[in-house]
């Protein structure tokens, strides 16, 4: 397995060790566990950087495999589900918000998966592109509580939720548009 695809997979296996510290509560004391939010938040975005590493690595060595092409996208959204969906338990993140992000997700899969029969690829677009980045801001201030920016009165996990989400469902309908033929068969 080459150093994308093992990016990758990390990415995938950080997931519930990431999951285990935001959301197991362990009782005051164990100095482990002391600044378990702050060791998730790190976990997340160390988990989220090695995204763009890995599509990186993989064009510039000429590394780019079909086990790539599957897991990468597959890590992404495994990733931002489960920070997602924890928030959501954690009260930081409304369901509706949520949900439709999620909603969008299965739906891209769904229209690339369409397309896999046709043998089309449908790559990511630029639109997708910054979903995924203002996600992971998103989610990243909110898992921070908005630090360092909170020190001076600055929050921006909540509106760069909003940004995400609005550039969730634009990229979206972007691919929902430029599917539409494969929609029609």
């Amino acid at each position: 397995m080459n150093l994308p695809n093992r990016l990758t997979m990390a990415r995938i296996i950080l997931i519930p060790v990431f999951m285990t510290f935001l959301l197991l509560k362990i009782p005051k004391g164990h100095e482990l566990f002391a600044h378990q939010d702050l060791v998730a938040a790190i976990i997340f975005i160390l988990a989220a950087a090695t995204d763009g590493l890995d599509g990186y690595i993989a064009r510039k060595r000429n590394q780019v495999t079909n086990l790539g092409k599957f897991m990468d996208p597959l890590a992404d959204k495994l990733l931002v589900s489960a920070a997602l969906i924890s928030l959501v338990q954690l009260g930081e993140v409304t369901a509706w918000v949520a949900w439709i992000i999620l909603a969008r997700e299965f739906a891209v899969t769904g229209l690339r998966a369409i397309a896999a029969v046709d043998r089309v690829v449908i790559s990511a677009s630029p639109l997708g592109k910054i979903k995924t980045v203002t996600q992971i801001i998103a989610i990243s201030a909110i898992l921070l509580h908005d630090w360092p920016l909170s020190l001076i009165g600055i929050h921006i996990g909540q509106p760069f939720l909003y940004v995400a989400l609005f550039f969730t469902v634009i990229s979206g309908l972007d691919y929902l548009l430029k599917s539409r033929k494969l929609l029609h068969k």
